[in-house]
């Protein structure tokens, strides 16, 4: 498995990581399965969130089973407090069974503002760098699905990594992904099958895996199948030929006419719908299999698909011309129950 090092972490870690959100949905037993095949392949580098439901617990029982020495864990926490994180923290630390996390993260920082919080004196950050201090975490990084929210991140110097979506369908961060290897800066590309849209897995993992700028992508995976499978993506970085790229764009063009990407140019939405979240929800429910967990998500926001009064102020922001109104039709028709 190829390693490359994660920015100014100095963490070598497999260039296919192993994403944590599919993992909550098989047994105890299955999850051991899945970390030892990680390991057997190669994979040193996991990535979970306390978002993910029992995602964390399950890849611990696989931590205690297959040595917690031989990976470089990351996790995350939606929390942007002083106290929150450091409440979060110490959950993931109980769940994983371990005594230190190598990188944790701020969980999809949607705005300026949010990380403007977060950088404040209230904010989770003056925790994270006291425990950094203890040795309790190594590093610290950043997730968002906007590209400027990474790159004010990183002119701050307070993030060893950032992480965003990145596949031929998602490319909006391309160029914060070349300034973040100028400034010595972790890229994990989350979402690199477009969280499950893309069918052409090992086109789309080569195509990310082919740019200089990545360090890790991070699939999800739920079988020890996929395990194997993606891993060999890594062991030799083999570029797109004119045909393997005529196909997966092709597909990543079909793709595009009605997929969210998730950039927040549509916001803000009059009735206060979080328009991106919507989408996000369906893909958890149709393309993760993750019904439930989808659906108490959608259910907890205040305002949904089915408060859209069709007024269009979203589709005339929307720079991918998304006929949004349409398509939060679909997402109220299917969760709304």
């Amino acid at each position: 498995m190829e390693k490359r090092r994660l920015g100014k972490t100095n963490f070598l870690v497999s260039v296919i990581g192993f994403g944590g959100i599919p993992i909550q949905r098989v047994s105890r037993e299955e999850a051991i399965e899945i970390i030892s095949a990680v390991k057997e392949a190669g994979i040193n580098f996991i990535d979970t969130a306390r978002g993910y439901t029992v995602s964390e617990s399950l890849i611990g029982c696989g931590l205690e089973k297959h040595g917690r020495e031989n990976f470089i864990l990351a996790t995350k926490s939606g929390k942007r407090d002083y106290n929150g994180i450091l409440e979060e923290l110490n959950i993931s630390l109980k769940n994983l069974n371990t005594d230190y996390i190598d990188l944790f993260q701020f969980h999809n920082i949607k705005s300026l503002e949010e990380l403007d919080f977060v950088m404040g004196d209230e904010g989770g950050l003056k925790a994270l760098k006291e425990v950094k201090a203890k040795g309790i975490i190594k590093e610290i990084g950043i997730t968002s699905h906007m590209p400027e929210v990474l790159d004010k991140a990183m002119d701050t110097g307070e993030f060893a990594t950032i992480q965003c979506p990145y596949n031929p369908v998602e490319r909006q961060a391309e160029e914060v992904f070349r300034k973040a290897n100028k400034l010595d800066i972790g890229v994990i590309v989350m979402k690199p099958l477009a969280g499950g849209a893309i069918q052409n897995t090992d086109l789309s993992l080569r195509f990310i895996t082919n740019n200089p700028n990545v360090t890790v992508a991070i699939p999800g995976m739920d079988s020890v199948k996929q395990v194997m499978e993606n891993a060999k993506i890594g062991e030799k970085i083999i570029p797109l030929n004119e045909e393997e790229r005529a196909i997966l764009f092709q597909e990543a063009k079909e793709l595009g006419t009605e997929f969210c990407r998730r950039c927040g140019y549509c916001m803000p939405c009059p009735q206060g719908i979080d328009i991106p979240s919507q989408f996000l929800m369906e893909g958890y429910y149709k393309r993760y299999n993750l019904k439930e967990w989808a659906l108490d998500r959608y259910h907890a926001m205040e305002f949904r698909a089915k408060d859209c009064i069709e007024c269009g102020s979203c589709e005339k922001k929307c720079p991918y011309n998304l006929p949004i109104r349409e398509m939060l039709k679909r997402v109220d028709m299917l969760l709304e129950r």
